[in-house]
């Protein structure tokens, strides 16, 4: 059989497809999915998924005018397949190339730029309220998974939607799983909405047994209608959002095409808010996704035969030090509690969870729950350790202000994937954490920048007797060789408070560096070295409180520079500017860091090249501050 996938050039295409090739086209889109993000990597077991229902969705509603909002963006490939952008596939996360996730700019089709879990029933309810605003027509529709409805944000969304009868579908993609599989009292009511029988069959049996036995029958049913809410709370799936006011539909098949067609035609029809629940499978048609959906979430270059991953690492990262670093603190510790948001293995707690069960707590997506309850745990004395992607954290900044900070409770955040991602992109890039943590009374701020710092680190923020204490780290590898046994490898060192160590000497410049960029600063050192121009590097350790006495030290040279993998505004170069506001001793200072725009998606190290913080680059703009 020819190509279906090649001819469709726009969503109108599908329409004039057989059930029977709309088939054949799942098929084709699940093996151009396997065959590019084999090479480039990517969000594959999600949109592997929800192939069938990105189908059905464009077969019914034209989104060039209608709207499709996408819940965090992981399950969107197929829809760019089909609007357009199959020939542009290949560049998927590459830089300058097409996204992995939603994105206004690449395609009319795309009505939001996704990309955090729960938020896509606001935008979807904003957009409702605007078109009626506007008297017109145009259809909304939002695609959401389990996990993400189980987002506080969501449950805010839909009880305005329930309450004001807003006219739009929403469609729930239940495959059971978020990365790692869903936790909470919603995962439990949705699963067995899974396992229920139809209502309607059940009402019917009754209703007609009871019809056919006479008068005496009838008026059964008729004294029944009044108890219906009752009896229907005991046996329909979807009550829940019933009560809410809100229709639902389902549970359907998420892999029958022809099923979810006449779904979601049914939806449209309908003028008030309608859910669709969807069943499906995340990995649906790639045997390696389906068997382990949680490893092939996000994954790396891969064999597409297999499924192996196609290299292997041999040098620890942040996250696996972080991981042994915290089980030995938790043997020696019985206060220590671990929290996560829904992410036990990408976070390095599923060796903590194994080991301690009893103090390991996932939350599911709901990182402003985390917060807060490890507050409360603090209220009582335990020692919480909440160990969430620095991005993800943004979500809790509140609960952090006046549950954690203004308490001074004694809460220990890690935050994993701070810095520049790579290829996630914008939504994902962990650049804003320094910034909004400084504001923050109370709060202290590490930032190790090798294996043994991180250890440290961590076993100073435990130790530390009152106040929050957050530590950063990057994704990848920690520099050097890092032993397997760094944690059990001797005791860990406390880290004084707010001190920065000296790694090199050299009294033309100072190189002030953070976390990541040390190895930067030593490298650049190095450079300007064979130039003529002395550097003194410093791993400055503390993002807050700076080290004063250091900072004193660099106002003595020709120039300080500060370097960082965060948001140069507000970030620890406004916080060294602001102590040497009021030093006797005023030299030029050179701000490097993310710049204050978005940054795109693309390798670590291609993103690094473009924003200028690679040794080349940083030795010569420092040349040109000295020759200015």
């Amino acid at each position: 059989m020819p190509s279906l996938l090649k001819n469709i050039e726009r969503p109108d295409d599908l329409r004039a497809l057989t059930v029977e090739e709309l088939k054949q086209l799942a098929k084709e889109i699940r093996q151009r999915l396997v065959e590019v993000t084999a090479k480039n990597g990517g969000h594959l077991a999600s949109s592997l998924g929800a192939v069938e229902i990105i189908l059905a969705l464009h077969s019914v509603f034209d989104f060039s005018s209608d709207r499709l909002v996408f819940d965090v963006g992981h399950q969107s490939y197929a829809h760019k397949l089909i609007t357009g952008r199959n020939a542009a596939f290949d560049t998927l996360r590459c830089f300058g190339g097409i996204s992995g996730f939603p994105k206004r700019q690449e395609s009319i089709y795309d009505a939001h730029d996704s990309g955090h879990a729960s938020d896509s029933l606001s935008i979807a309810c904003g957009l409702a309220k605007a078109r009626d605003l506007d008297a017109d027509h145009r259809e909304i529709v939002a695609l959401i998974g389990d996990a993400s409805l189980s987002g506080g944000l969501a449950f805010e969304a839909l009880n305005q939607i329930g309450h004001d009868q807003c006219d739009l579908t929403i469609v729930l993609n239940d495959n059971e799983m978020s990365i790692s599989p869903s936790v909470g009292a919603l995962s439990l009511y949705l699963g067995r909405v899974r396992m229920s029988r139809p209502y309607r069959v059940t009402r019917d049996t009754v209703e007609g047994g009871l019809e056919r036995i006479g008068r005496a029958g009838r008026a059964l049913v008729s004294a029944g209608e009044a108890a219906k809410s009752s009896f229907k709370k005991l046996v329909v799936p979807g009550m829940f959002f019933e009560d809410m006011g809100i229709k639902y539909l389902g549970p359907i098949d998420g892999h029958a095409v022809s099923d979810m067609i006449s779904a979601f035609n049914a939806a449209r029809n309908y003028r008030g808010p309608v859910l669709v629940h969807t069943i499906t499978q995340k990995g649906r048609g790639y045997a390696p996704a389906a068997a382990c959906p949680e490893a092939f979430h996000g994954v790396s270059c891969y064999d597409p035969a297999t499924g192996a991953a196609a290299t292997q690492n041999t040098r620890q990262t942040y996250t696996q030090v972080f991981s042994s670093s915290l089980l030995a603190e938790a043997r020696r510790d019985n206060d220590i509690v671990a929290i996560t948001a829904a992410m036990p293995a990408g976070t390095g707690l599923d060796g903590f969870a194994a080991a301690f069960p009893r103090r390991f707590i996932d939350v599911g997506i709901a990182e402003e729950h985390a917060v807060a309850l490890a507050a409360g745990l603090a209220l009582a004395g335990k020692k919480p350790v909440v160990v969430i992607y620095s991005s993800f954290l943004q979500r809790a900044f509140d609960q952090l202000a006046v549950d954690v900070a203004l308490q001074n409770l004694h809460v220990v955040l890690c935050l994993d994937r701070s810095g520049l991602v790579g290829e996630d992109g914008a939504t994902h890039h962990g650049v804003l954490d320094l910034a909004y943590l400084r504001s923050l009374p109370s709060m202290r701020i590490i930032a190790p920048s090798d294996a043994a710092s991180l250890r440290d680190g961590l076993h100073t923020a435990l130790t530390l007797s009152d106040g929050p204490v957050a530590i950063r780290y990057p994704r990848g590898c920690v520099p050097g060789s890092a032993p397997e046994d760094l944690a059990t490898n001797g005791k860990p060192s406390l880290l004084p408070l707010g001190q920065a160590r000296q790694l090199r000497q050299g009294q033309d410049v100072a190189l002030l560096a953070l976390g990541k960029m040390v190895t930067l600063a030593q490298a650049s050192a190095k450079l300007l070295a064979a130039q003529g121009i002395e550097a003194s590097v410093y791993d400055m350790l503390w993002a807050k409180p700076v080290d004063a006495a250091v900072v004193a030290e660099a106002a003595q040279t020709r120039l300080v520079v500060t370097l960082e993998d965060g948001t140069i505004t507000g970030g620890f170069g406004s916080a060294v500017l602001e102590m040497l506001a009021t030093a006797p001793q005023r030299p030029p200072v050179l701000t490097l860091g993310i710049p204050d725009v978005p940054i795109s998606h693309g390798s670590q190290e291609c993103l690094f090249e473009q924003i200028g913080l690679i040794p080349e680059r940083v030795a010569s703009r420092i040349h040109e501050h000295l020759n200015a």
